[in-house]
C-alpha cells in the first residue's frame, strides 16, 4: 500500500506542473487541430490527443506539453493495474477502480465529464465554446486522481477496521485461555504468605518476652502513712 501511495504522490506532483501550463496545453490542441483540419468536434479521447501529437504537431513546445498529458495518463493506467494487485477489495473499491479503468481507456469518450470543485480547470477555459471542446480533456486527469485517492482512503480504513477487529477478538480470548494456568499458582502463594506472617508474629512475641524489662516495684512506705 505504501508503494501505491508514493506512486500516486509522484503523479499528483507531475499533474500540478502540468496544470500550471493548462493554457499551453489548450493552445497546443488548437494548433494541432488546425493542422488536422479538425476544428468542429471536441477533443474526446486519449487516442485523439495521441493522433494530434504523432501526425499534426510541428512545434517542440506543443509536442512537449502533449507528451506530458499522455505520460500522466499512462502513469495513471499503470497505477490502476497495480491497485488491482494490492488488495482484493469489495464492491465499493472495485467500483472506483472500474471507473478509473474506463476513463483511462484510450478510446473512451470523455466529452461529457467535468471536474468540479475544488478543481477549477474548466473555469480556466475562456469561452463557452472552448469549454465544450476542451472541458472533457482537462477534466480527465483530476477526476481519475480523485477516484484513486478515494480508493486508497477507503482501502486503508477497511484494512485498519479488520486489523483492529482481529486485535479485539484476540484480547477477548486471551483471559479465557490463561484462566486455568493463572488460578493455580495463586493458592500456594497465598498459603506461603500466611505462614510467613505467622512466623513473623511468633518471632516478635519471643523477642518481646526476652527483652521485656522487669517491672519496678513501688518504693516501700511505712504502714498507715499513705
Amino acid at each position: 500500500m505504501n508503494e501505491v501511495v508514493e506512486a500516486l504522490r509522484k503523479i499528483e506532483h507531475n499533474y500540478k506542473l502540468f496544470q500550471q501550463q493548462q493554457f499551453s496545453f489548450v493552445r497546443a490542441l488548437e494548433h494541432t487541430r488546425e493542422e488536422a483540419h479538425d476544428l468542429i468536434r471536441p477533443v474526446s479521447s486519449i487516442t485523439q490527443v495521441q493522433c494530434y501529437k504523432d501526425h499534426h504537431c510541428y512545434n517542440s513546445t506543443d509536442r512537449r506539453i502533449l507528451n506530458m498529458f499522455i505520460s500522466i495518463c499512462n502513469d495513471l493506467r499503470n497505477l490502476c493495474q497495480k491497485l488491482e494487485t494490492v488488495h482484493p477489495g469489495d464492491s465499493v473499491s472495485n467500483g472506483l477502480l472500474e471507473k478509473c479503468k474506463v476513463l483511462l481507456n484510450d478510446s473512451n469518450d470523455f466529452t461529457a465529464i467535468r471536474a468540479t470543485y475544488p478543481h477549477g480547470v474548466v473555469n480556466y477555459l475562456s469561452l463557452e465554446e472552448a469549454r465544450h471542446r476542451y472541458g472533457g480533456v482537462v477534466s480527465l486527469i483530476p477526476i481519475v486522481i480523485d477516484s484513486m485517492t478515494e480508493w486508497i482512503t477507503y482501502m486503508k480504513r477497511h484494512v485498519l477496521y479488520k486489523v483492529s477487529r482481529g486485535r479485539g477478538m484476540s484480547k477477548k480470548e486471551t483471559p479465557i485461555s490463561q484462566t486455568p494456568s493463572a488460578v493455580h499458582p495463586a493458592a500456594p502463594t497465598s498459603v506461603s504468605n500466611k505462614q510467613t506472617v505467622q512466623l513473623q508474629e511468633k518471632d516478635f512475641q519471643t523477642y518481646l518476652a526476652e527483652n521485656q524489662r522487669p517491672q519496678q516495684k513501688a518504693p516501700w512506705r511505712p504502714p498507715g502513712k499513705h
